[in-house]
């Protein structure tokens, strides 16, 4: 890792300074992270790139000189130089994406694309077309992967590539809403890969459609076969799927299943950010506050831990709101607000702006419409007494058959 340490001509704060860095030495265009559970877990809500629309907050330039400021990743192994064949860069930029999910930072989607961007087209593989298809998924690039996708799809290439190419098509439609889609995904998952991971697919999308209580119960009758037990990777997606349905369906045993998800994987951020919303709705604000601990950098965490504080009245709660104002300020100046979903939370629920939550959540809404996303529109569009959004957004959720017990004033 590489230490930052402040000199004389150094002013920026830390998210002033960490934009500085990424855009200076990635030579990037606006990024856009969006990492889900499924195929690639992790909570950084999809956003889309927003205008200037105001200065950043006051810079603090008090520092000393010996002062880390910023620790930034050792990227000597990632120069697009030092890659010669395209299974070296399928290495690296799975592992740059990998560590994205990990830490819900940003700028390893950055070094990602830098490395995907130098490399020449007519060398790109179908392996390399899935990862980038995942890079611009992340990126809310969703006609770009989809273009990738469906390249693989039509190919006679390795049939890993293919099933993966499924499985982050199928991910993608179901993020966005397209469930038609989603569900002919799944089914042709299915015929390629049968099994824990292919039924999970199909589960989700039925839930969504209408179906959720049987959806429930036959995945979890099938994950409960002797031939799955020692299957690590299909039971993390089949208890991730499960406790999904399960918060649709209201049922207690949602905590269940994330809690044995960050049992096998404390790293995703998925899972934790659910988990953590789940025990807000619940009002157990100190077990929420327990789960997101160490987790200010991830913005989605960071907004739920801030609202479990300011609940409980907690001296932390201050200082954390300001940290956000702080970021979101800056993200909003450079016209690269990151976390679309996470600043109408923290405007609804923190900043008490119901008006100004409701634009960002819409403008969300409209490419991502997971349960959260839905959820959080209809509590701005009821907070800010716009009927005709509720009433839309309804229809939408009657014409797909989609009940939740989380969402305002519906429930399964």
């Amino acid at each position: 890792m590489i230490r930052t340490m402040n000199r004389p001509l150094t002013i920026c704060s830390d998210a002033c300074e960490r934009a500085r860095q990424v855009m200076s030495v990635l030579r990037l265009t606006v990024i856009h992270p969006a990492l889900r559970g499924g195929v690639f877990s992790g909570v950084l809500a999809f956003t889309v790139a927003t205008p200037a629309l105001s200065a950043p907050a006051p810079i603090n330039s008090e520092f000393s000189d010996d002062q880390v400021l910023l620790t930034l990743p050792d990227l000597s192994a990632t120069q697009p130089s030092d890659i010669r064949t395209a299974e070296q860069l399928a290495a690296q930029v799975k592992t740059h994406l990998q560590q994205a999910r990990s830490d819900g930072d940003p700028r390893f989607l950055g070094y990602a694309q830098r490395l995907l961007q130098d490399w020449p087209a007519e060398r790109m593989t179908d392996r390399l077309r899935v990862l980038r298809a995942t890079l611009w998924q992340s990126l809310h690039r969703f006609d770009d992967a989809r273009a990738d996708l469906n390249l693989v799809l039509a190919s006679d290439g390795d049939s890993r590539n293919q099933i993966q190419a499924l499985l982050t098509l199928a991910n993608l439609e179901i993020v966005q809403g397209r469930y038609e889609s989603a569900l002919a995904a799944c089914s042709l998952l299915e015929k390629l890969y049968p099994g824990l991971i292919a039924a999970s697919c199909q589960a989700q999308v039925l839930a969504r459609t209408g179906q959720a209580g049987a959806a429930y119960k036959d995945l979890k009758s099938l994950a409960q076969q002797d031939q799955y037990r020692n299957n690590i990777t299909a039971m993390l997606w089949v208890e991730g799927t499960l406790a999904d349905i399960a918060a649709q369906l209201g049922q207690p045993e949602a905590e269940r299943h994330w809690r044995k998800v960050l049992a096998l994987d404390p790293n995703d951020l998925y899972s934790r950010t659910q988990l953590a919303d789940w025990l807000i709705q619940a009002e157990r604000y100190n077990q929420a506050i327990a789960l997101t601990e160490g987790y200010n950098d991830v913005d989605s965490l960071a907004v739920l831990r801030a609202i479990a504080l300011q609940v409980t009245g907690s001296e932390q709660a201050k200082d954390l709101v300001e940290t956000l104002h702080e970021r979101f300020s800056e993200a909003r100046w450079r016209g690269n607000l990151l976390h679309q979903r996470d600043y109408a939370r923290f405007l609804l629920d923190l900043k008490q702006q119901p008006d100004e939550a409701l634009k960002y959540a819409r403008g969300n809404w409209q490419d991502q419409r997971e349960p959260m996303d839905t959820r959080l529109l209809l509590r701005t569009a009821n907070a800010s007494g716009d009927a005709d959004v509720a009433n839309s957004t309804n229809e939408w959720l009657a014409t797909i058959n989609q009940r939740d017990a989380r969402y305002p004033e519906v429930r399964p």
